[in-house]
């Protein structure tokens, strides 16, 4: 049998699974509706786990090329190209994804 804490462990790992899969998106405005598309991402604006799984998520990033920058704010991440590595903009969108 479990001990309690592992059972809250659990408990709490499978609360936040559930809570980052499969969600759904729609856009009103002025009228228009979008369609109903799934959120690909792991960070859920608004919420209030979303500041925390930011910065365990954005906390390795890293840019590959020497001379770009890198900045992270709240739930955004910006980088800094300058113009002689602008050659390195897909590389750099690579390695986030990757």
């Amino acid at each position: 049998m479990l001990e309690t804490s592992q059972l809250y462990t659990d408990e709490v790992y499978n609360w936040l699974v559930d809570y980052f899969t499969d969600h759904m998106h729609i856009t009103q405005y002025g009228g228009a509706t979008s369609t109903i598309l799934p959120i690909n991402t792991s960070i859920v604006q608004g919420s209030g786990i979303g500041p925390a799984s930011y910065v365990v998520n954005a906390a390795d990033l890293r840019t590959t090329i020497p001379g770009n920058r890198i900045a992270k704010y709240a739930d955004d991440t910006y980088f800094i190209i300058t113009a002689c590595n602008v050659h390195s903009r897909a590389i750099e969108l690579d390695n986030v994804e990757a």
